[in-house]
């Protein structure tokens, strides 16, 4: 799957799976917009890409930010001169009762990056992507299919919302031969439980591991080569997909 002289944006772009897919395009000689509010793990996500082969262009920027979210766009076409595939990655979790008085607060920290920035970012790729017939993948999550417990109604919503306005944008952008899907996936080896403050992630981890069919959890590697696939010519005909990577978490709840 060759990627070479295609342009991608990646968001979330620091660590996990943002960096994953960053160095699977880096492989497939893409040039690469790595997008995350972590300047220093930038950095060192790109010295890993330029090993691979390609020296991306590093924008430290927070997607939920309007004007940021401009500019990453902007910046992108400007430096390579189009834009083909758009990776909406960044995303936080968190765990938030629904009886905390600050719930809304959070609920709108949580679907103001999940959510309204991935379709802020959309809209502004949008007429880039139809110059190119580009494609737009959304890492989503199966949180975004089935709640997956007690206090995640902020982050599940918000993936539910990824989910919809994957089909939406699907079949808006269809005729001008742009492609857009979801991955889901299930548990992956990345720092988002730490990120998220939650109590003892290494129980959350093993939880998260017995509940699968497959009885394992996901690394991010394995995600990168789905997000490669689908963002490839060899899924011409898939858009408007939410594509599951979960280890049969699903099927085993």
């Amino acid at each position: 799957m060759s990627f070479t002289d295609k342009v991608a944006i990646v968001t979330g772009a620091s660590s996990g799976l943002g960096a994953a897919a960053a160095f699977a395009l880096a492989r497939e000689g893409a040039k690469i917009a790595l997008v995350a509010r972590n300047g220093d793990k930038l950095n060192q996500v790109a010295k890993k890409c330029e090993e691979c082969g390609s020296k991306p262009l590093i924008i430290v920027a927070d997607i939920s930010k309007d004007e940021e979210a401009k500019n990453i766009v902007k910046t992108t076409v400007e430096s390579f001169g189009q834009l083909d595939i758009l990776i909406n990655n960044a995303g936080i979790v968190g765990i938030s009762s629904m009886l905390d008085e600050e719930i809304i607060n959070y609920y709108d920290l949580v679907v103001n990056t999940n959510l309204r920035a991935t379709v802020h970012l959309t809209c502004l790729s949008a007429p880039h992507l139809i110059k190119t017939k580009g494609n737009v993948i959304n890492v989503s999550s199966v949180a975004g299919i089935r709640v997956p417990g007690k206090n995640y109604m902020c982050y599940a919503v918000s993936k539910a919302g990824v989910d919809h306005f994957t089909r939406c944008a699907a079949l808006d952008l269809a005729q001008y031969g742009v492609r857009v899907n979801s991955i889901n996936p299930g548990p992956v080896n990345t720092d988002i439980v730490v990120n998220a403050g939650a109590p003892n992630p290494d129980k959350i981890w093993e939880t998260f591991k017995s509940n699968t069919a497959l009885k394992k959890i996901s690394e991010p590697e394995e995600v990168a080569d789905l997000i490669l696939f689908i963002a490839s010519d060899r899924a011409r005909s898939i858009t408007g997909s939410s594509v599951v990577t979960d280890n049969g978490l699903l099927v085993a709840m």
